[in-house]
């Protein structure tokens, strides 16, 4: 597969520059100028982060990148999908408030928010993946498969199952409606929580196949006509219903290259991802804990694969935070590997290029 390009810029700020500026030069000498934005709605896939967790990209990255878009002709808005976990992001009424409590207003930002996939979690559109291995269709919110143009804004971070979260975790599983979610993280069914669970019958009424079956006014789901939709995570009003959440490592981070091809495949796609704050988990965990390494910088890229393998690599060149998690594990290469053991990061960048996303053989350009 023929070298993609990914251009670099790093934090140092000279007299007469600061994150804005050079943000702009890198977007356009990576070349998002050459697409056309005229009249396009563009997605700005972007994680508003969870409520007490302070690691998450500040707004302004996504104002920085709304205002060019603008200028180029494009109506951006940024979006994202409501978890499949219970937090402050579950639905569209408390992601939003979350969005707004972590400073990502339309006034700081430039531009509207959209929760892609509605209120519940249900509002999504079933996507073919072509060449898909793990998944033949993906599960995507309805709003970022309205859009012309997707561009993923992505706070590159560790994370506690794939090993790093950068554009192949944001566009893949954050671009998933809740049935998504499940798909990805789940090789079974869902299960019911009869503490939880008061027998309403919400999960009863959204299910086709007819699951769901209530008895002493407590739900179970009949795996044998359940088709693993999730639709009946996302109508519960109890949070009783839970996915298996049983899925391997690599798996997981197959499905979620299959879904981000599903989500760029047939339009234009552009990825940026910030270097800074590489906290060991995910932004959708309500704490952060130290970073890792020092900040790094900004990537961008047309290539969501080769930028991704990129920062994994830089990340790699940095020296270890002694304060982080990171320092107590002492002679650990690869700073991943080391803070997740588990896990194996090169298992999702190998299966995209294996479906035809993109390369992890990169030329670095620094601007």
């Amino acid at each position: 597969m023929e070298q993609a390009k990914v251009y670099f810029t790093d934090f140092r700020m000279r007299e007469g520059q600061n994150h804005e500026t050079k943000l702009r030069k890198l977007m356009k000498a990576a070349g998002m100028d050459q697409i056309d934005f005229q009249g396009k709605y563009v997605a700005i896939k972007i994680h508003f982060g969870e409520l007490g967790n302070l690691a998450f990209l500040r707004p302004n990255f996504a104002r920085y990148v709304a205002d060019y878009v603008k200028e180029l002709g494009g109506y951006p808005f940024l979006t994202d999908c409501n978890t499949l976990y219970v937090g402050s992001r579950k639905n569209a009424l408390d992601h939003l408030d979350t969005a707004l409590r972590n400073g990502f207003s339309p006034y700081a930002t430039g531009c509207q928010i959209l929760i892609a996939d509605g209120l519940k979690g249900t509002d999504d559109v079933e996507v073919p993946v072509a060449g898909g291995i793990l998944c033949k269709t993906a599960k995507i919110g309805r709003a970022i498969m309205d859009a012309d143009i997707v561009i993923s804004l992505n706070h590159f971070k560790g994370h506690e199952c794939t090993g790093f979260g950068g554009a192949l975790k944001n566009l893949g599983m954050g671009s998933g409606s809740r049935a998504g979610k499940m798909e990805m993280h789940s090789a079974g069914k869902p299960i019911v929580d009869h503490d939880l669970c008061v027998g309403c019958g919400a999960c009863v009424k959204i299910c086709a196949h007819g699951a769901p079956v209530i008895a002493d006014k407590r739900c179970t789901i009949d795996h044998s006509r359940c088709a693993g939709c999730g639709r009946c995570i996302g109508v519960c009003p109890k949070d009783a219903i839970l996915p298996a959440q049983d899925e391997t490592f690599e798996n997981l981070n197959g499905k979620i290259a299959e879904y981000a091809k599903a989500v760029v495949d047939g339009r234009p796609s552009f990825h940026i991802n910030i270097v800074n704050q590489v906290s060991p988990n995910c932004d959708c965990h309500p704490e952060n804990d130290a970073a890792i390494v020092p900040d790094v910088g900004m990537f961008a890229s047309f290539d969501p694969v080769a930028i991704d393998v990129a920062c994994a690599d830089a990340v790699n060149r940095q020296p270890v935070n002694p304060m982080s998690i990171l320092a107590q594990r002492a002679g650990v290469a690869d700073r991943f590997d080391g803070t997740h053991p588990t896990t194996n990061w090169r298992s999702g960048p190998a299966h995209a290029e294996k479906i035809g996303l993109g390369a992890r053989d990169y030329e670095l350009v620094t601007v």
